[in-house]
Order: C-alpha cells, then structure tokens, then sequence
C-alpha cells in the first residue's frame, strides 16, 4: 500500500462485430505502459472492457437472429480470447451489462438529476446510428452523416429525452484545459477541441432515448433508456466502485494516471467526461492521450470498409511479440502511419532476428566455443568496455523518461541502439582474435560483458515483448534467478553469476519472407532451416523450396541483372533502417527502397553505380512503391557493401 498508484485504461470497445489491429494497437500500447510501470515498482490497475449498450447493437442483434446480450456475450467471449493471444495484462474487465455498472451509472444519472444537471425537453435532429451521434441539419454532408469514415443515411429523431447541461460547465474545463497543458495529447487534439468546441460554445447533451429498448433504464422514468455517452464513460469509475458499497479502489486509484484513446473519440473523452466528472466533485484525469490510426494504402481501416486486418491471423503467422513490437516501434505514438505485412516482416528481420538474434546467437555461440557453454569471470578490462557499461546504466533512466511520455518508439528505439553498441563491441573486440592470440583474460572479460549485456536487454524488454525475456534467460542460464529479471538489478553492471552454463537454444525470430500469396515462409539459411509452425501451406511450400535449391541457366537467365546509377537518396521517415533511392537504368529511372541505411549515409549514395535486379515485381513498403533491388554482400558479422563492377560500364548495362 505504500507504493506509487498508476491507473491506465483503455477505451471500452463496442462489440458489434470482432475488433481489428487498430483497437490492439491501443490496447498493446497501454498494455506496454502498464507492464512498464509495474517493472518500475508501481501499484498498477490497468482497465479494458465493452461498451455493449446502444441501437445498433440491437439491430445487429435483429440481423443475426439474436438476442441483444446473446449476441455480445459471443464477441466478448472472442475478445477477452483475443487479448489473451496478445499477453494484454488487465487487471479489470469491464462490461457496460454487468450489475456492478448498471446500478452505478443509474444512481448518477439519478444524483446528476437530483442536483439540477439533468432536465427533461424533446428533441428533434438527424442521428446516425453506426457513429451513435446526433448531428445538425448544417452539419450534414448532402444529407448524410459528416464523419468522413461513414458517410451513412442518418434518420430524423424526434423525442422526449433528458438533457445534461453542458455549457454550465464549459468554462471551468476550458480553464482546466488552460491550466493543465498535458491533459490532452498531443497538443494538436488540445488545440483542435479548444477551437472547434469549446470556444465555439457547448450545446446541452441529450443522455437518454426512448426509441429503442437495448441500454440501462433511466431509474426513476419508465420508457427511458441511459444513452450512450453517459453509460459507456462512466465505466472508468464503476469499475473501481464509485456509487457502490466498497468504494476503495476509487480512492486508491482515481484519478487515472492516463487514459488511451483512438483520436476519433477524443470530443467525448475530453468535454463530456470531464463535464461528468466535475458534476460529481471528482478530479479529472491527468492525462487522455488520443492517438493516430493505422492507415492501409487506400486509407484508414474501418468495420464499415471492409479493409480490417485480423490481429489472430498476424500472431498466427509471426508470434505475439513480433506484432506487439512492431505496432509499438514503426508509428511514432500519436501519429497516424502506414500498416502493412512487407513492413512487419522488415522490422523482424532487421530488429529482431538481425540484431536482437545476432547479438543473443553470438554470444552463445562464442562461449559455447571458447568457455564449454559456461560464463567466465570477468579478468582484464580494456577499450570499449566503460562505453558500454555506461550506456547500460543510462537506459533505464532514458527509458523512463520516453514511457512517461507514451513515447513507445522513441523508446524501443533507444533500447535498439543499446543492442547495436553490444554488436559493435563484438566486432571491435573480436574475440575470435582474442582466443587465436592466447589472450584468454582480456577474452573472458568481453564474454561477461556481452552475456550482461544480453541480460539487461531481456530486462527491459519485458514491457514490450513479454514472451521473449523468459526464452532469453533460459538460454543464458538464470531462468531460476527472478532476482536477475527486476529493474533493481539495472543498478549495476556485472550482476550476472560467473560459472553460470547457458543452454542454446532455437533461432528467437528466423529471417521470413513474404510468399506470392502472402503467405510468410521461413527464409533457407545454414543455421536454421526449419518450417514455421502455423500453417500446413507453409511446410509444403518450403518443402518445395528445398527441392529446388539448384537452378539451372534458365532460371538464372530470367533475372534481369543491369547495371544502375544511384541518382538520389533520401531516408524513409519513421525508420532507421531504410533510404528511398532514385536509380538511373539509362534513360529510365526507377524508385526503390533499400535496407542499407545503418551502412550508407545518403548524401555519400548519389553517383555510385551499382548491381540491379530490374525485373522484380514491385511492392509498397512504408507505403512507398519500391521497383526493383540493390545488390549487397554481407559477412554475417552486421557489416553489408554494395555490389559494383570492376570497370566503367554506362547505366542501363546488362549483367551477362
């Protein structure tokens, strides 16, 4: 009970048809922030849950044949499953159908009442259902709904319905806003909520209905049902008990340290929930982050277009932590950025199976060739070394830093650069060098430092990719030490036991490439060739694969080799990995991506002429259209050069 509090929540997802990558994306990052916090040392409650209630769930449940709760308790049942899948750790899972929350929200809507907040009037106006928004004969577009995602037909409404009164409350809550410039982020959503609606001025808010059945009665009014807005945001606070006999964890825990929402629902989380909340004397949330969308190439993913992505299909075919990381490190949080299969299966191989597996594959190996499996004491230090250290005693406090400020990329991407200094040290220190001279102390030394290096990376990886750390310590020999798994032991550098025997084990993330159809297929190297586990099409394809590992001259006759002039080059934004070149095939000039920025900077790129693969099927990565390859050669060792010609030959020249 002494520790720090931090409550983070979700928004509670409507479950009126299975959720998609984009709800995970919100639910993986507060997920990543809870995980944080309690690796920290902090007392975390962490909240998700649905929001069950409205008219469009019970049309929904009409179409399918269903009762209204049936129907809801099917989809919860594949969420809570979903969740599972991914490693989400909640503490709490709410639903707007449980008792606890129906009696909760009818004796605020009954005190809110009481005190003269609430007033019964009629209305009439357009409302569209799939968006459960009301709207102006002024703010529809050609008669239909204005969100640009729905575009729907709206329906006239006209009813008795009771009204909060909003503009009674707005100037407090532009104060607040004022006062308090990190409640809403980013500053653009601020920004955008003082001059599109406070400012503006606030009309009173309808908060119930009575031309449908599917919600909470309004207690003291029979026909009346708790619209939507006032029962789902409420939830926050019922799910710790407020109105109810055992109210300790609403004292514990409020006010929530950070509530994550999808932008599109930041009007409600930030005027009409705080509204809510001043009414009742509570304090406000610290802070309501509302973050980007995942984007597809023909723009952002909705139930309504038909152009979701299955986050169970994606953890089938790469792994939870392999879709946790990506959808942590490739947007920067609170931006919109591109969702695509090719830039996933890039940020594995290149972060997780170059990086992360080279440094943990070669420390292993190392040992196991010059210690017998068994961690040496460290003996004689030498260059390099305090580098290292240092930078091992700083990330924890970097990293903080970045997780306070939900800046999830910049974080991992900070932990990324650690694991490159560790690879670095490898090839400076050479310790294949070392044991060829006879050099055994200064050898033993740069092992230690590498396998405590990997052990302080398997630490602060836990928030982000929690599956890993465990398959990590179990082959560095201190599964069965949890003391060496805690934040504590970040403190200082050279906790690991000497004599510790590790136990290589299987690749962490093997190298893939996308198939044809899409499907990933494990690429062929010496070291591992195994199938992936998820699908039968996978074995029989890489089966097929290893039939056909010698080609003849006709196939080697179909790749199009010619020689090209690199033009321009510029990086990819949001990556560290990739550069957009230009490249001149004589007379005809084409746009690539390539993965060589770790190798090349771009203003040393324009006028080397280099080996192309013209006839390549072109492909969108980072949503840029890439039409054709560079050649490389790569010593295993992280180093890569462009590939050339030994003489001055004009672009657009073949390779023969």
């Amino acid at each position: 009970m002494d520790r720090k509090t931090f409550y983070i929540t979700t928004p509670i997802y409507y479950p009126s048809d299975r959720l998609h990558i984009g709800h995970s994306y919100t639910t993986v990052a507060a997920d990543a922030m809870a995980r944080f916090k309690r690796l920290t040392g902090y007392d975390v409650r962490f909240l998700t849950g649905t929001d069950e209630h409205g008219q469009k769930i019970e049309r929904r449940a009409q179409e399918a044949g269903r009762e209204p709760q049936q129907y809801v308790d099917e989809i919860v049942v594949w969420i809570k499953k979903l969740w599972e899948t991914l490693d989400i750790s909640y503490d709490d899972f709410i639903r707007t159908t449980e008792e606890r929350h129906k009696r909760s929200v009818q004796r605020l809507f009954t005190r809110f009442y009481e005190q003269g907040d609430i007033y019964k009037s009629k209305y009439e106006g357009w409302y569209c259902t799939p968006c459960e928004t009301f709207w102006t004969e002024r703010q529809l577009a050609e008669g239909t709904c204005p969100n640009p995602d729905c575009r729907r037909p709206v329906e006239l409404v006209a009813e008795e319905s009771y009204f909060f009164r909003m503009s009674k409350y707005a100037g407090r809550l532009l104060e607040h806003i004022e006062n308090n410039p990190d409640f809403i982020q980013p500053a653009s959503r601020k920004n955008e909520m003082v001059s599109n609606f406070l400012k503006p001025g606030l009309e009173d808010l309808c908060v119930s209905r009575t031309t449908f059945r599917w919600g909470i009665p309004v207690p003291f009014d029979e026909g009346h049902i708790i619209y939507v807005w006032l029962d789902a945001l409420s939830n926050y606070i019922t799910a710790l008990g407020f109105e109810s006999e055992d109210d300790s964890l609403l004292w514990r825990y409020w006010p929530a340290d950070v509530q994550l929402i999808g932008k599109e629902i930041v009007r409600f989380h930030t005027i009409y929930w705080p509204i809510f909340l001043m009414a009742l004397g509570l304090p406000l949330p610290k802070k309501v982050f509302g973050h980007g969308w995942l984007l597809l190439d023909e723009g952002k993913m909705s139930k309504s277009k038909g152009n979701v992505i299955d986050p169970v299909i994606l953890v089938d075919r790469y792994g939870a932590d392999a879709v946790r990381y990506f959808l942590l490190r490739e947007i920067p949080f609170g931006a919109d950025g591109n969702f695509s299969e090719e830039a996933l299966v890039q940020r594995l191989n290149f972060d997780l199976a170059n990086d992360l597996g080279n440094l943990l594959n070669r420390t292993l190996a190392m040992l196991g060739k010059f210690y017998s499996g068994e961690v040496p004491c460290p003996a004689a230090t030498g260059a390099g070394d305090e580098d290292l250290k240092k930078a091992a005693l700083e990330l924890p406090s970097r990293l903080e830093e970045l997780m306070d400020q939900l800046q999830f990329s910049a974080a991992l991407s900070e932990l990324w650069k650690f694991i490159a200094l560790a690879n670095k040290y490898i090839d400076e220190q050479a310790p294949w060098s070392l044991a060829r001279a006879g050099n055994r102390d200064r050898l033993a030394t740069v092992m230690y430092n590498l396998v405590e290096s990997v052990r302080i990376v398997a630490v602060l990886l836990q928030p982000f990719m929690p599956k890993t750390p465990p398959r990590i310590w179990e082959q560095i020999g201190i599964a069965g030490k949890p003391a060496l798994h805690t934040w504590e032991s970040l403190s200082q550098f050279g906790r690991f036991p000497a004599g510790t025997k590790i136990a290589a084990g299987e690749v962490l993330f093997p190298r893939l490439e996308l198939g044809a159809d899409g499907v990933p297929v494990r690429q062929a190297t010496k070291k591992d060739n195994r199938p992936l586990p998820d699908t039968e099409e996978t074995k029989r394809k890489e089966e097929k694969n290893k039939a056909a590992e010698l080609i003849a001259i006709e196939d080697f006759a179909r790749v199009d080799l010619r020689v090209a002039r690199i033009k321009t080059a510029a990086p990819v934004p949001g990556t560290d990995k990739l550069l957009k070149l230009t490249m001149d095939l004589g007379g005809e000039e084409r746009q690539v991506v390539a993965g060589i920025a770790q190798h090349y900077r771009p203003e040393d790129l324009p006028g080397r002429d280099v080996l192309f693969v013209a006839n390549l099927k072109p492909v969108k990565l980072r949503g840029i259209l890439s039409e054709g390859m560079l050649l490389a050669a790569g010593d295993g060792a992280g180093r890569l050069v462009l590939t050339t010609t030994a003489g001055e030959v004009p672009p657009g020249s073949k390779v023969k």
